[in-house]
């Protein structure tokens, strides 16, 4: 049976279990794969009535703030493969939020557009994320979360 708890609550429980995590909680990799999962299952839960993921909602935020942007772009600034971001237009498109139009000026490249049905989901979606975060960023002054995500920034900064 799955456990509830909270990461960090499953370490503590480990280490008060007598496990021996031989270092574990000296690692920054550890910590931070303890802190998204942290972040991840409060992400689905908060929008588990909307039945949006992570990436299709940073999908239609991006198109919302970037009307006619392609999807190889939306790839490119996600980190993701263009099939996969294929497989999530295809999705939202399905779901009514997104639209597809050829370009004029390339005929090759499709310009991807929110419907009204999408730029009203992106509202909802927008709403239950701002509650989610709070959750998280409460925790800390808004100093430390500036140098916070600062040192995150460095962590995922491509070279």
């Amino acid at each position: 049976m799955a456990s509830t708890s909270s990461p960090a609550s499953q370490a503590a429980l480990a280490a008060d279990a007598g496990l021996d995590l031989d270092g574990l909680t000296s690692l920054l990799g550890f910590h931070l794969r303890l802190a998204h999962v942290a972040v991840y299952r409060d992400f689905m839960s908060s929008l588990a009535e909307l039945d949006l993921t992570q990436k299709q909602c940073a999908v239609l935020q991006l198109i919302g703030a970037n009307p006619a942007v392609s999807q190889v772009d939306l790839a490119a600034t996600l980190g993701t493969d263009r099939a996969t971001m294929m497989a999530v237009v295809d999705r939202l498109e399905q779901r009514g939020f997104v639209t597809r139009v050829r370009s004029k000026e390339d005929r090759r490249r499709q310009e991807l557009y929110l419907t009204d049905d999408g730029e009203a989901m992106l509202a909802r979606a927008k709403a239950a994320i701002a509650e989610h975060e709070a959750k998280f960023t409460r925790r800390f002054s808004a100093q430390e979360l500036r140098a916070l995500v600062g040192a995150l920034g460095r962590i995922h900064q491509q070279v």
